[in-house]
């Protein structure tokens, strides 16, 4: 039986995820810590990025994600505003208000820093890790996109101007979505959560994120889990364009 792997503390996403897995006749194993039991076989997992790295290896699943410079390599018109990876050594230097997070993990908090004296400082993080620093922008409204094979299959509306405010996913963020697609699917994994969002100017890019380790707000669970199944599966079904965008692969964090 194909199984699914999950961390000991769920969120209410990875509770839909096992729920929709368990009604498709598959397996969902949740483990009680970051350990491997002797004997356990699994080939798949919905999780944060520290429990996949700790179980993932043992049993041969191989997490995707995007790049983590991806959103960097982006043409300005489809991010809006300019964005750098840069050590956090550099960007303790900033002297203006900055967006700064990790790129594809929660180590460095995803927030508006003053400048760069708010940061974590050297005794918390070290001074060579990447952090991406993005201008200051204003998301009118934020949407999540379930990506598999180049094409949007599902999503839902996530935010307002900062605050959380669930809803449908709108016509108009899969048309951007699919148009980014048409031009830059090559650049992610065959599987993939990417946000976008509306700004003064236009619709943008947010972010991508790992489909695994991503919340569903409202998205479809069979749609998030087709998606969740191919981001996070076995070595041996790994399909050589996904090779590269493997967690801890060349290219990527």
């Amino acid at each position: 039986m194909t199984t699914l792997v999950l961390p000991p503390r769920l969120t209410a996403s990875a509770e839909s995820v096992r729920d929709a897995a368990v009604r498709r006749g598959l397996g969902a194993v949740q483990l009680p810590d970051f350990t491997v039991p002797d004997g356990l076989r699994a080939e798949h997992l919905h999780a944060g990025p520290a429990f996949a790295d700790a179980v993932a290896p043992a049993l041969g699943i191989a997490p995707l994600e995007a790049p983590a410079d991806w959103l960097v390599r982006l043409p300005r018109e489809r991010t809006r505003r300019e964005v750098r990876a840069v050590p956090i050594g550099e960007a303790y230097g900033l002297r203006r208000p900055a967006f700064v997070k990790s790129p594809n993990d929660k180590g460095i908090r995803a927030m508006v820093y003053a400048d760069g004296s708010r940061l974590p400082g050297p005794d918390a993080v070290d001074p060579a890790t990447t952090v991406l620093v993005s201008d200051v922008v204003e998301f009118t409204a934020e949407y999540r996109l379930f990506v598999l094979d180049g094409a949007v299959r599902g999503g839902s509306r996530y935010g307002e101007r900062g605050r959380l405010a669930l809803g449908p996913l709108a016509p108009d963020a899969a048309r951007f979505g699919a148009e980014l697609l048409a031009a830059h699917a090559d650049t992610l994994p065959s599987a993939v959560v990417v946000d976008v969002g509306t700004v003064a100017d236009g619709w943008a890019v947010i972010e991508a994120n790992a489909a695994w380790a991503s919340g569903l707000y409202t998205t479809d669970p069979d749609t998030a889990l087709d998606v969740v199944l191919r981001a996070a599966g076995p070595h041996t079904a790994l399909a050589d364009r996904d090779r590269p965008f493997v967690r801890g692969a060349s290219g990527t964090e």
